[in-house]
């Protein structure tokens, strides 16, 4: 009697969505990376890389979510789960679009820092940390022994006046002298009067809380 010849099946799977997904994932994530943290990159020269980056990741961006809408198309054989590399980029565009990411990103770093600062602070107060740099009566290197506090080489600006001192942390420093931060202003004091704001009044000008303030000249 013959034996019986075992017989294997393969089993039958359908088309795979998960490298377009995995793709729509990675580029979603840096897309929102880059829009979370431009501000803080906006340094030189991390500003002028930044410049070359941003038209690329858009091109990019823009370019894989049309390709994702063909998928769109092997729906009726492969299911619903090819519209999702479609999905993932239209909810990256909904965030870009309405979640204040960059405001959540500084409200973070205000809340990270803010205990390092006061302490620099203190120390400038009392007249144990002073200008350091030749040629800039203001300006404070911190180094790095210090805590990292300040962009743009860990240096803060200060203001001493009769009402007491003003310090300002770096969030970033582009061309131009253009600068972003964190401004600690004395009890009483004006942000408007610190040093950098003499020749013109700053462009934003947002209170974090007592004598704290986010400013842009």
């Amino acid at each position: 009697m013959a034996e019986a010849i075992p017989q294997t099946s393969k089993a039958v799977t359908g088309p795979s969505v998960r490298a377009a997904l995995a793709v729509a994932i990675a580029i979603s994530a840096l897309t929102l990376s880059i829009a979370t943290f431009e501000l803080s990159m906006a340094d030189w020269p991390s500003g002028v890389v930044l410049l070359a980056v941003l038209p690329l990741v858009a091109l990019v961006f823009c370019g894989c979510a049309l390709w994702s809408a063909t998928l769109l198309l092997r729906i009726r054989y492969g299911g619903a789960k090819f519209a999702l590399p479609l999905l993932v980029y239209a909810l990256t565009l909904a965030i870009l679009a309405y979640a204040p990411l960059q405001q959540i990103a500084l409200q973070q770093n205000f809340r990270w820092h803010r205990e390092n600062r006061e302490r620099i602070v203190a120390r400038v107060e009392a007249g144990e940390l002073k200008p350091n740099v030749s040629g800039n009566d203001n300006l404070i290197a911190l180094g790095d022994r210090e805590p990292n506090v300040s962009a743009a080489g860990n240096d803060i600006v200060i203001d001493e006046t009769d009402e007491g001192t003003y310090v300002l942390f770096l969030t970033s420093r582009g061309l131009k002298h253009y600068f972003t931060g964190f401004l600690r202003v004395p009890p009483g004091g004006d942000p408007k009067s610190f040093v950098e704001f003499d020749d013109k009044p700053p462009s934003q000008l947002i209170r974090y809380d007592k004598d704290w303030y986010f400013v842009a000249n």
